[in-house]
């Protein structure tokens, strides 16, 4: 079997889900939470070690909820995203900064216990049992050459919407070769009765969007060269938060592939996944996670309880 790594950025303090830890909500049959069904699917898939990116303060809940019951089944790691994880000459500079830095910085933690190709998944994302099996076997047949050779699953946008409020998606552009050519970052993207539509001007004007577009979910695969990129690139962008968003700025994964890209240094292959996404974005997404587990659990996809 090959090595592969999970990444699962679980460091967020998800507030639109109302204030509470949303990737530690239980939403399957048996108390399960999202990470457990993506867990259990990666192991599946080949995934051999789980990282978790989480904070330092989540630590004794994260643990408690989760953690310790995976290190039962899997080769578990730690990593902690902090605001204060900078270059030194940056942290009296950002000083009145409370929140970390986004996913490039995710990863970034990574760097002392990422040592084989990987996959990164939002914590609070359930993706499906396809995108493992794909992108575990496309990081098992490629390595670098002379190029990074990178991996996403993009999804059809029709199933990433929520009823329940906008949401957040990158929309891809490929070649003829279904190669990544870009991600742009639609923040407001909505599903009304004509279909789904998107705004960037705060609701001003809308512009339809075909449903069966494919967008990012972040889930991504990269080898070890991505957090060394990531890392030397990072400066660079600390240096532009400091004139335009010192606060708030975030150092966005996509970013760094969007830069690799522009470079030719690197090729990112586009898979497809046909599954329908389920999230906790709001509150009230969670009855139809909850639904659709416990359909699935049902009809035999998943053992109850997941973990035997």
């Amino acid at each position: 079997m090959n090595r592969a790594t999970l990444v699962i950025m679980a460091a967020g303090i998800g507030s639109r889900f109302g204030g509470g830890i949303k990737q530690l909500e239980p939403v399957g049959p048996n108390g399960e939470i999202i990470m457990d069904y993506s867990i259990a699917d990666a192991m599946e898939a080949g995934f051999d070690k789980v990282v978790f990116v989480i904070r330092k303060d989540l630590e004794k809940d994260f643990k408690e909820v989760i953690g310790n019951r995976i290190e039962k089944v899997v080769n578990v790691a730690y990593a902690y995203q902090e605001r204060e994880d900078i270059p030194e000459q940056y942290r009296e500079r950002f000083a009145e900064r409370t929140k970390p830095w986004g996913t490039g910085q995710a990863v970034l933690a990574c760097k002392d216990v990422l040592k084989e190709p990987f996959a990164v998944i939002n914590a609070d994302d359930y993706y499906g049992t396809t995108c493992f099996k794909i992108i575990y076997d496309y990081l098992s047949s490629h390595s670098d050459d002379d190029k990074y050779r990178y991996c996403m699953v993009g999804y059809q946008l029709k199933n990433t919407v929520t009823e329940n409020g906008s949401v957040a998606r990158g929309v891809c552009t490929t070649d003829a070769d279904a190669n990544l050519v870009s991600v742009v970052e639609h923040t407001q993207i909505e599903q009304y009765e004509k279909g789904i539509h998107f705004t960037e001007d705060k609701g001003e004007t809308w512009h339809d969007i075909d449903g069966n577009t494919i967008v990012s979910m972040n889930l991504w695969g990269f080898s070890e060269s991505f957090v060394k990129e990531a890392e030397k690139r990072f400066p660079a962008f600390l240096d532009d938060a400091l004139k335009t968003n010192p606060l708030k700025g975030e150092y966005f994964l996509p970013s760094v592939v969007s830069q690799l890209l522009d470079e030719e240094k690197a090729t990112v292959k586009v898979l497809q996944s046909p599954d329908k996404w389920y999230g906790v974005t709001y509150r009230e997404d969670k009855p139809g996670i909850v639904k659709a587990l416990a359909d699935m659990t049902e009809n035999g996809l998943y053992p109850s309880p997941l973990w035997q």
